[in-house]
């Protein structure tokens, strides 16, 4: 059975999502990144991690979900088969890892970009960090128009990590309001039950 460490709201939700989806059973884990015993599976503090007894200890989520695509084919979640579909979702996920996820670090973390530690230093990183999460958004936003999927005309693990990368904007000071197809994909995929369960049991909204 796979075990998942998380930390509720974090880029673990993506991988608990597909958990979900897959609908195997599963075991969670909460977790500190920071705590000496999590250290020992993730030396770099970082969620998510899961265990698997096929495969042991795994980490990065763009590498966790192109795992659990592959041992579970039969939920379809991972590429079609063809170069095209692969190179797409690939594309996809080294985007929303590469680029849409550090974007967010100078807003959730500004201590980690300055030896200033006041105050005023702290909101001044947060406030140049805006414009990297826009530049970013924007992007995704313009791909998403008149769709409700990442890749092609079905569910794949790329919308599950597009899922959680989105609901970090609603802690924006004008949360998705200049984002309207973000928004509408986070509502439409706030609605799937998967999603509900994965939330309701990080205890997130």
């Amino acid at each position: 059975m796979i075990k998942l460490f998380y930390s509720p709201g974090t880029c673990a939700l993506a991988p608990h999502i597909v958990l979900e989806w897959i609908d195997e059973p599963y075991d969670l884990q909460k977790v500190k990144p920071s705590d000496p015993e999590y250290l020992k599976l993730n030396p770099l503090g970082q969620v998510p991690t899961i265990i698997d007894g096929e495969s042991g200890v795994m980490n990065q989520a763009d590498a966790v979900l192109k795992y659990l695509a592959r041992k579970y084919p039969e939920a379809k979640l991972g590429d079609d088969g063809t170069l095209q579909d692969g190179y797409d979702i690939d594309r996809w996920l080294a985007f929303l890892t590469g680029d849409m996820h550090p974007a967010f670090f100078p807003f959730f973390v500004p201590e980690r970009y300055s030896t200033d530690t006041s105050d005023r230093a702290k909101q001044s990183i947060k406030g140049a960090s805006y414009k990297l999460i826009d530049r970013v958004y924007q992007y995704l936003d313009r791909h998403l128009e008149g769709k409700d999927y990442v890749v092609g005309n079905r569910r794949t693990i790329a919308d599950a990590y597009a899922f959680a990368m989105i609901r970090w904007g609603n802690s924006l000071p004008n949360g998705l309001a200049s984002y309207l197809n973000l928004e509408r994909f986070y509502r439409h995929w706030r609605e799937d039950e998967g999603v509900k369960r994965a939330m309701e049991q990080q205890q997130i909204h």
